[in-house]
């Protein structure tokens, strides 16, 4: 068992199956890409993964614990992270408020403590602030945790992103998306900054991802959805020739669907 397995995954908006009976199995320390058309699935998996659905039927473990009745905050903080397809940074606070926020779940002072401002309180919001600037040197933003989140070029703000995600001390970080809207050469240097997230700090990485370029570079292994259905599970060069991947991406049965 992986650091993240599902079993007979199901998710049901009505009369529309979004996810049917899913497996997955996700290793540890590696690059694990899910992709597949819109509407295949991907972001309810995302969803159902973090505790903001409830899948129907089916199993999910994380380290070998039972998530599937978690709340999205205990699920955050036995060790996962996400970042969303569309950015969701405060936009009026800055880098560094941003990124205090992602450590909320590992912060040990009370409302008491803060209110009377104990030692105790003190010696923890000093160490969040030097853990805050180690991150934001380590996303490539050193120098900006005062700059507003809203006045960051687009990547930099996928960047603080991230950087907010690791403040809560993931094991398994769960990208959405992570080059959507950026040009090659920002794609590139994201695909080796994903690689750093994995090979310096020993994240897992489960990424959903369109471009083709980045799925096929970085990942190990990849899961293609079509319909809520695994339909073809494997290292890049398998997947890029198997015939029914070809068939989901360029075939002319194509309809809407539920779930990115």
């Amino acid at each position: 068992m992986g650091i993240l397995t599902s079993h007979q995954l199901t998710k049901r908006f009505g009369g529309l199956i979004a996810l049917s009976q899913l497996d997955l199995d996700v290793a540890e320390r590696s690059i694990h890409s899910i992709i597949g058309p819109n509407g295949a699935g991907k972001t309810t998996y995302f969803n159902c993964v973090t505790g903001f659905y409830r899948a129907e039927e089916g199993r999910t473990f994380f380290n070998g614990q039972a998530i599937d009745t978690l709340t999205p905050d205990r699920i955050t903080h036995l060790g996962t992270a996400r970042t969303y397809q569309n950015i969701r940074l405060f936009a009026n606070m800055t880098c560094l408020e941003n990124i205090l926020v992602g450590m909320h779940p590992h912060l040990k002072s009370s409302w008491v403590g803060a209110i009377l401002g104990t030692p105790r309180t003190r010696q923890d919001e000093e160490q969040a602030h030097t853990e805050a600037l180690r991150l934001l040197q380590f996303v490539g933003l050193r120098g900006k945790g005062d700059f507003l989140a809203r006045n960051l070029p687009y990547g930099e703000q996928r960047r603080l992103e991230i950087a907010r995600a690791l403040a809560s001390r993931p094991k398994l970080l769960l990208l959405d998306e992570p080059t959507a809207g950026m040009n090659p050469r920002e794609s590139l240097d994201t695909m080796a900054f994903i690689r750093r997230l994995r090979d310096e700090l020993g994240i897992t990485i489960l990424l959903i991802e369109h471009n083709m370029r980045v799925v096929m570079g970085i990942s190990e292994i990849v899961t293609v959805l079509d319909f809520g259905e695994k339909i073809a599970e494997g290292p890049p060069e398998q997947i890029r020739s198997d015939p029914r991947v070809i068939e989901a991406y360029l075939g002319t049965r194509r309809v809407a669907g539920v779930g990115a």
